[in-house]
């Protein structure tokens, strides 16, 4: 593992678990997710995501990207989705908890409107723990910043 990546090496593996998305402009909904963090040797980690209806097992999203930290206790998130939008996002990391904001939300010409995405990631990696729970709030579509969704995740295998 690169040395700039040791401290985000809880992070390492598969999470799959529930959450809730609650926004003004749908209707609350349950999901599944799956997230998984991995490393090839250089100074990141590849992050992807996925997403199920809760009921119906349809797909509802994925994103894909990379979790840098360049500096001690300081991150960096790029995220695409397939919804036609970029996310760049800066914050910290302190062994156990990730706040991150989004520096730049960018979009192609059909992709919602989307301003701002804050994204709280808290790890419990005691042993019997291996629990990773997030919440994320975001601007979009005329809304103001507000709470979208919340999961709990544990690690697998």
């Amino acid at each position: 593992m690169h040395p700039l990546c040791e401290p985000l090496r809880p992070l390492l593996g598969t999470w799959r678990g529930d959450g809730d998305g609650h926004y003004p402009t749908v209707e609350p909904f349950g999901y599944v997710e799956e997230v998984s963090f991995g490393h090839v040797g250089k100074p990141f980690l590849a992050y992807s995501q996925r997403t199920k209806h809760a009921t119906d097992g349809r797909p509802l999203h994925a994103e894909t990207g990379y979790l840098r930290m360049p500096r001690p206790t300081r991150v960096e998130f790029v995220v695409a989705h397939p919804t036609g939008i970029v996310e760049v996002a800066t914050g910290h990391f302190d062994g156990a908890r990730m706040w991150l904001r989004s520096t730049l939300v960018v979009g192609t010409d059909t992709a919602k409107d989307v301003t701002t995405v804050e994204r709280d990631f808290e790890i419990d990696a005691s042993p019997g723990g291996d629990v990773l729970r997030y919440a994320l709030r975001m601007a979009a579509v005329g809304v103001p910043l507000t709470h979208h969704l919340a999961a709990e995740l544990r690690r697998q295998g």
